[in-house]
């Protein structure tokens, strides 16, 4: 039997790619340390997203994949995470009480973007991290139902902030707390992005990992607003495969590339429908567009959800899928989402770091 050394150890691990980040830990830096006694193998790995729920499968693949590549007779793997503030907007900072705001975007109406966003954070929360909500769509705010808040009316201890309402473990704001359910918005430009300025400043945040932003759909006020004023450390485009829904992406990630946002990814939402009846499948909005997307644009698939009548069901009864059936397939692709968008985000500079090259000095 062949020895096991920190050089084969290390090789096995640099020739597992891990899903969430795409690429290896090694490459990745998640490897914290490696120790060795006889043929016994010790990993500690750190990760700079949450990986509460799924810590025990990452730690049963990386044993099993020492294990196999080196021989080891036995592998025990620790886990643990820090997630760290990441570079936003060259002007602005990240905020004292949020380490990083996610922007959840779509440039078309009615392709999932809100149920997503509601998803989105309570699987990140799922995972171990601080998350709040914020919904921005100011003309139609559907958070408050989604979440299971409607009707909620949030506090203001001192007449000049506002307290958060939560629910499922995450904090949620919105405009439509404010207003009556059924009552129209009827603003102009200025006044709509003075209410998202004022309702992300003004709320209460209890020191968060992540607050994701619930955007409303096109590149306007609300998007020019965003990128001016509130430190973005990234966003995720939400579409369907249909080439209609992704030529307005598109103009959705050329947007943020413009005002140097950078997007983690595509989320590609209803891109197979499976019969309730039959188990026929059908891609009735087109097939693999969101990856075309994703290729020509250079950035990652995050993941493809389906068309699947519970999704709405459980969104429209206030109990979105993480929570309703979180056992479930579908449950499962928002977390693999989730993580994958964290991770992606992980891998940006954290904040404070220098954007100048490296400069080598040669006095020979």
């Amino acid at each position: 039997m062949s020895s096991v050394t920190r050089d084969t150890v290390e090789q096995a691990l640099t020739d597992w790619t891990e899903p969430s980040l795409g690429t290896d830990l090694v490459s990745a830096g998640g490897v914290e340390d490696i120790v060795i006694t006889d043929q016994a193998v010790s990993v500690k790995l750190k990760l700079g997203f949450p990986v509460e729920r799924y810590q025990h499968t990452l730690k049963k693949a990386v044993a099993e994949q020492i294990q196999s590549a080196t021989g080891a007779t036995r592998v025990d793997v620790e886990v643990r995470w820090q997630i760290t503030a990441h570079q936003v907007q060259d002007t602005l900072k990240p905020l004292d009480n949020i380490r990083n705001i996610i922007a959840v975007a779509s440039a078309k109406g009615g392709v999932g973007k809100s149920t997503s966003a509601a998803n989105l954070a309570l699987a990140l929360a799922d995972e171990g991290a601080r998350v709040g909500l914020l919904d921005a769509d100011i003309y139609g705010p559907s958070q408050p139902r989604m979440m299971g808040v409607a009707g909620g009316k949030p506090d203001s201890p001192d007449g000049k902030s506002i307290t958060p309402l939560e629910n499922y473990g995450v904090q949620v704001m919105s405009i439509g707390f404010l207003i009556e359910e059924d009552a129209p918005m009827v603003w102009r430009g200025p006044m709509v992005t003075q209410a998202l300025t004022q309702l992300l400043n003004e709320t209460r945040w209890d020191s968060l990992d992540y607050l994701i932003i619930d955007l409303p759909p096109g590149t306007g006020d609300i998007q020019l607003t965003l990128s001016q004023k509130v430190p973005v450390a990234g966003a995720v485009v939400v579409t369907t495969p249909q080439d209609i829904a992704t030529l307005d992406a598109r103009k959705g990630v050329k947007m943020f590339e413009k005002v140097k946002v950078p997007v983690l990814g595509i989320l590609e939402n209803m891109s197979l429908h499976v019969c309730s009846e039959c188990g026929h499948e059908e891609h009735i909005f087109g097939a693999y567009g969101g990856q075309r997307l994703a290729d020509q644009e250079g950035v990652e698939l995050l993941g493809s959800m389906p068309l699947d009548l519970a999704i709405r069901e459980q969104a429209d009864a206030g109990r979105p899928s993480v929570v309703a059936s979180p056992d479930s397939r579908v449950a499962e692709l928002y977390r693999d989402v989730a993580r994958r968008t964290a991770a992606m985000l992980s891998q940006k500079d954290a904040a404070g770091a220098s954007r100048f090259p490296n400069i080598m000095v040669d006095d020979t």
